[in-house]
C-alpha cells in the first residue's frame, strides 16, 4: 500500500486482541490510512449491526481526516458519535474538541442531531457533569450494569504519552467501575472516556504524528514501563488495536519491519 512504510502485528494469544502498528511515510498517508481503515470500520458495523457508534479524538491531527468524512455520502441516520474527551469549556469555546469536529465534519453533513453525543461541560461540578454522560452512555446502549461497546475509538497521543484526558499520575487511570471520570491537566479539570470503557470497543485506532512522540512511543511498547507515567500503555482493548504512525514517530518501527 502506498505510503506504508513499515507494518508490524502483535498477536496477543491469551486474550486475541491483535494489535498492528503501521509506518506511514508522512502525515498525508497517514491521514490516509486512518480514513481508510475507519471509513471500513463504519461500513462494517452498519452491515452487521445496523448502526456505527463512534468516539472521536480531539486535538490538530485528526481534523484532515474528519475533513474527508465531511465528503463522504454515508447513511448518516446510522452513525452515533461520541467524544472520548473533552476540554471543561463551552461547547463553542475554540478549544473544545466538539466545536472542531462540528466545524470540520459534523455540520457539514446531514447527520441527525440527536445521533451527536457531546460530553456536557455546563455544570458548576466537573465530577456531575462525568455523571450525567455516563447516564447518557448507559441509556443509549440499553445496559445499566456492563461496559459497553463503541465501534471504533479515535486517540492521539501526546509527547508525554497520555491520551484522551488520561494524563501520567492523575486519578483518572485508575477509575475501574466508572465509563467516564474527570481528568486533570496541570489543574483544569476534562471528561474523558477512563481506560475500561475505551478498552471493550470493537477497535481502538491511535493516529499519532511528530519526532516528539518517539521518546514516550518507545517506552508504550517496551517490554517493561510504568502505565502510571505513560498512560497509552494500559489502551489494550480485547480485539482490534492499530497505532498509525507517520515516519517521524515511528523510526523505531520502520526500523524492526526492514
Amino acid at each position: 500500500m502506498n505510503g506504508i512504510v513499515g507494518i508490524v502485528v502483535f498477536q496477543d494469544i491469551p486474550t486475541e486482541m491483535e494489535r498492528t502498528i503501521e509506518v506511514l511515510s508522512n502525515q498525508t498517508d497517514l491521514i490516509q490510512r486512518a480514513f481508510s481503515l475507519a471509513l471500513a470500520k463504519i461500513e462494517t458495523a452498519i452491515e452487521e449491526r445496523g448502526l456505527c457508534t463512534i468516539a472521536l479524538a480531539g486535538g490538530s491531527t485528526p481534523k484532515p481526516l474528519y475533513e474527508a468524512m465531511a465528503e463522504q455520502i454515508l447513511p448518516w441516520d446510522k452513525i452515533h458519535v461520541f467524544w472520548g474527551d473533552e476540554r471543561y469549556v463551552p461547547p463553542n469555546h475554540p478549544d473544545s474538541n466538539q466545536a472542531m469536529a462540528r466545524r470540520t465534519w459534523l455540520d457539514r453533513v446531514p447527520i441527525p442531531a440527536t445521533n451527536i453525543h457531546p460530553i456536557p461541560t455546563d455544570e458548576a461540578d466537573p465530577a456531575i457533569a462525568a455523571m450525567k454522560h455516563e447516564a447518557e452512555l448507559r441509556l443509549f446502549f440499553g445496559d445499566d450494569k456492563n461496559i459497553p461497546t463503541i465501534d471504533l475509538i479515535l486517540l492521539g497521543m501526546g509527547d508525554d504519552g497520555h491520551t484522551a484526558s488520561l494524563f501520567p499520575h492523575t486519578e483518572a487511570l485508575q477509575v475501574q467501575e466508572r465509563l467516564v471520570t474527570v481528568g486533570n491537566k496541570d489543574g483544569q479539570p476534562r471528561i474523558t472516556f477512563t481506560v475500561p470503557l475505551i478498552n471493550q470497543a470493537r477497535c481502538v485506532m491511535f493516529i499519532v504524528a511528530g519526532a516528539g512522540k518517539q521518546a514516550a512511543l518507545a517506552q508504550i511498547f517496551s517490554p517493561v514501563a510504568d502505565p502510571m507515567a505513560y498512560p497509552a500503555r494500559l489502551i489494550q482493548p480485547q480485539r482490534e488495536l492499530w497505532w498509525l504512525l507517520d515516519e517521524a514517530a515511528g523510526q523505531q518501527f520502520k526500523a524492526a519491519s526492514s
